[in-house]
């Protein structure tokens, strides 16, 4: 079968045939074991193992223990093919190139016969001269891919020392102990993390696009923001242009596309070769790119052409957010500070880590991303922080993070291991980089650019420094000398030349060079809470100037885990299928279960356990974001671990991999409000803060209400307040003997309600005794359903204070916008629930509990 071509790349500007036109190859191909004859049909972009799956060869990879019996694939060779036709208006133009945009990972690729390229890394992309090759028909594009285990086990094998790679997951994969991911330019989670499954890919995972032009192609523009204020943005404009011929009276213009004004235009001669031409405009009083909840995310679009004469050649529209960005790091009298400034604004860091969010990188559609940017941005997060053992993500999801105003913490490819940074593979990593920051720079959303995830940490914190020194000093002098050179030297190099002005750090976390992190100077991952089992409530009392990573595992709730996992037998959190599904092991198994007990009630059965876990992990984080936000602006950022899953599984996530909300998001979305009323109680006094992200001074007033658990009011207070600006203040404070008197600590909740002037609402309960020991009361909760567009409106009151209301249907798909939320008496609540069940479906099945469900317990 050939490919029939769709034109993805015509200009809409009245371009002439001459013009560059893009066609991507996506149809008619096949594949094959290497070692093997038969031919099956498939999908471009893809994987092998997804190919596999659609031929009805393997199971789904996801589905029980079924990731096990899948470890052969990534031992084998592959090979794809196709063959094409080309229109003749595209044919007959003078330069034809094949533009691969993402090969995984080693592969050989041919064109009519000839090797046109031997690709070797998942991150480049890969321009190839193919006019000389090309045919007008029949053309037969092959690529060979190669088992990238067989490619790097003998590399593992000549050493005489092995490089860390901590989360390679080797055992699963038949390998023993040779953790073979760091010889790979590909994405490190494939090799197993401690939430991700052992799956290692190849195959097309990225466009293959034939470019067609004829003398003169823009190649690419860069509009560097030299500098930015609310009375002025002054932007040079880097147009990179090709050209065939030496050309006088060429004109490169840059416009508002939308109102067609001329911003900037020059008059050059075009040299045959690469042209670099700059023009510089000034917009006055521009429309600047904010951050989610501190205003609108604006983009203008600027059209650059290229014309000869009176013949516009190429034109390329880009979308610009104008906005100064920059990480401040400056000393003060507790040690440095570690803040990101937005149009002059410091802005406390709202956020996640963001995963990849598929093992099989080409399901993620846009839809899964518009999703899981959007549910960051209705959490109220302004950061993501895209994590180093994945991907450097689609063109995509930085556009949807410019639109809705999240700010891209973005490292590089690197996470939890050391790498052989020298020879071949330094220069492969040097294209990788160049690469991926001149794909990226045009993007408002880049805030700042990170070498590694914790290999700084683990060389000074985790013993590896003293490892290889005990093994061989000469090793340890020789991975160090690699290491600096690569993230002291190369790194920051390409994003200093390639994306001036925008901050890089070498490592996360790092606070000081030859050192391990502290919590007075740069950015901090924070595990006491969970791997060293310190209790919750040291989150309130460690601080640190940037939290870039904190956690706290769950397990999804069970109409999730009943994707996976359907069967009853299985349904325990140490039974197989579970267990392959929890990457920590009995380990994080162990720390969910007693976190729980020492804190909970015991859960009656499975789903009541599921149920409870989510609580536990909501509580937690919720915990951790107030006391982060309660200590700006010594703390400039709470950006937890993680967003999303990859695959269904136990994690640290907040989302799970079929994108439903774990309690834990709801929960974060409340304490990530642009206005935070928050309750502690620290060395006997009990403390209510406000804290207020607004670049406004604001009038409120708190009302505290210390409240028994059957509804009765026993103290009310009313403050009238001030709220400054970006800041923190504690508003109240009293003895806890004396606020809670004579009253049982098991006994009540205390509800905060902040009302604005502007008739914002915001609230928030605090209970001053653990879980376990509440005098929680059976609730009666008595609602209603009423239909309303997408799905239903549902209204619920409560007879008693109840904890944690948890709702749930028959539903996949169903989203609640609230749950796991805490009713209090004679107040009422409303939750939309948005589902495609019929009326009579979702009044049958709804189900709705609270705590005092999950555990036998009379009141």
């Amino acid at each position: 079968m050939k490919t029939a071509f769709v034109f993805s790349g015509i200009l809409s500007f009245g371009t002439l045939m001459s013009s560059p036109t893009t066609l991507e190859i996506n149809t008619g191909w096949k594949f094959r074991q290497a070692r093997l004859t038969n031919w099956y049909d498939a999908t471009v972009p893809g994987t092998v193992h997804t190919d596999l799956l659609n031929n009805g060869i393997i199971e789904d990879p996801y589905f029980k223990l079924n990731e096990r019996g899948l470890q052969w694939i990534d031992k084998e060779d592959w090979v794809y093919s196709c063959t094409f036709d080309i229109p003749d208006e595209v044919f007959s133009k003078k330069n034809v190139r094949l533009n691969f945009k993402g090969l995984d990972t080693y592969a050989d690729v041919y064109l009519n016969d000839t090797e046109i390229l031997d690709a070797d890394n998942m991150f480049r992309e890969w321009n190839i001269d193919v006019k000389n090759i090309i045919k007008k028909s029949d053309n037969e594009l092959k690529i060979f891919f190669h088992s990238p285990i067989k490619m790097d086990i003998p590399k593992w094998d000549s050493l005489p020392f092995q490089y860390e790679a901590s989360n390679d997951q080797s055992e699963n994969g038949g390998v023993f102990n040779k953790k073979v991911s760091v010889f790979a330019r590909k994405a490190g989670y494939h090799y197993g993390w401690d939430w991700g499954p052992r799956l290692v890919t190849s195959g097309i995972w990225r466009p293959i696009l034939l470019e067609a032009w004829g003398e003169q192609k823009i190649e690419n523009i860069f509009y560097l923001q030299e500098k930015v204020t609310k009375k002025s943005a002054e932007v040079i404009t880097i147009v990179e242009i090709l050209s065939d011929t030496e050309d006088t009276n060429a004109i490169i213009k840059v416009e508002d596309a939308e109102n067609g004004k001329t911003l900037g235009q020059t008059v050059t001669t075009l040299k045959k070769g690469l042209n670099k031409i700059s023009i510089k405009f000034i917009i006055k009083n521009p429309e600047l790119w904010w951050s989610n909840g501190l205003g609108n995310a604006h983009l203008y679009q600027f059209r650059t052409s290229l014309a000869l004469g009176s013949s516009v050649i190429d034109a390329q529209v880009t979308k610009i957010g104008l906005r100064s960005l920059k990480l401040i790091t400056q000393p003060d009298k507790d040690g440095e500070t570690f803040y990101f400034e937005l149009n002059g604004v410091p802005v406390f860091a709202k956020g996640a880590n963001y995963i990849p969010n598929d093992n099989f990188l080409p399901r993620v559609t846009k839809k899964i991303y518009e999703k899981s940017v959007l549910d960051a941005v209705n959490a109220n997060m302004n950061m993501l922080r895209v994590w180093g053992g994945g991907i450097y993500e689609d063109d995509y999801f930085y556009e949807l993070c410019d639109q809705f105003g999240i700010m891209v913490w973005q490292d590089f490819m690197f996470a939890c291991s050391l790498y052989p940074f020298e020879g071949k593979f330094k220069e492969n990593v040097k294209q990788e980089a160049i690469d991926n920051v001149r794909r990226l720079r045009n993007h408002a959303s880049i805030a700042l650019w990170c070498g590694n995830n914790e290999c700084n940490e683990a060389w000074f914190g985790w013993g590896w420094k003293s490892s290889y020194e005990k093994q061989n000093p000469s090793y340890s002098s020789t991975i160090w000398t690699q290491f600096c050179n690569q993230y002291d030297v190369v790194l920051p190099e390409i994003v200093s030349e390639h994306m001036p002005g925008t901050a890089y750090r070498p490592s996360s976390p790092f606070s000081v060079k030859n050192e391990k992190s502290n919590r007075h100077t740069g950015d901090n991952h924070y595990w006491s809470v969970w791997h060293a089992k310190a209790p919750i409530n040291d989150y309130n009392t460690v601080k640190s100037r940037f939290f870039s990573e904190y956690g706290f595992q769950s397990f999804p709730e069970l109409i999730s885990v009943k994707q996976y996992n359907p069967d009853e037998k299985d349904w325990d959190i140490y039974s197989e299928v579970m267990m392959a599904h929890q990457r920590g092991g009995n380990f994080a198994n162990n720390r969910i279960k007693d976190y729980l007990l020492e804190g909970y009630p015991v859960p009656k059965n499975f789903e009541s356990f599921l149920y409870m876990n989510l609580i536990l992990q909501g509580d937690a984080i919720k915990t951790a974001i107030e006391a982060h936000r309660r200590d700006m602006p010594y703390c400039m950022g709470s950006v937890y671990w993680q967003h999303n899953d990859c695959w269904p599984v136990a994690s640290w996530s907040s989302r799970d991999y079929y994108g439903r909300w774990k309690a834990q998001h709801y929960f974060a979305r409340e304490a990530f409000k642009n206005i935070l009323v928050s309750a502690v109680e620290l060395n006997n006094m009990f403390n209510v803060y406000v804290v207020s992200d607004k670049l406004n001074e604001i009038k409120a007033s708190l009302n505290i209400q210390l409240l028994n658990l059957d509804g009765t009011v026993l103290k009310d207070l009313e403050l009238s307040l001030k709220i400054k600006a970006n800041s923190s203040k504690k508003v109240w404070s009293i003895a806890a003997t004396e606020f809670l008197k004579n009253n049982k600590r098991q006994d009540l909740v205390v509800v905060l309600t902040l009302k604005t002037s502007t008739d914002e609402v915001f609230t928030n309960n605090y209970f001053m005794e653990q879980q376990k020991n509440m005098n929680f009361y059976h609730p009666t909760i008595s609602y209603k359903i009423e239909p309303v567009d997408n799905g239903y409106e549902i209204t619920l009151n409560s007879d008693k204070f109840a904890r944690g209301v948890y709702l749930s249907a028959p539903d996949i798909n169903c989203f609640f916008d609230k749950n796991f939320f805490d009713l209090t008496p004679k107040k009422t609540v409303t939750v939309k629930a948005l589902t495609n069940l019929s009326l009579e479906n979702f009044q049958d099945n709804l189900k709705i509990l609270s705590i005092t469900d999950a555990y036998n317990k009379n009141n």
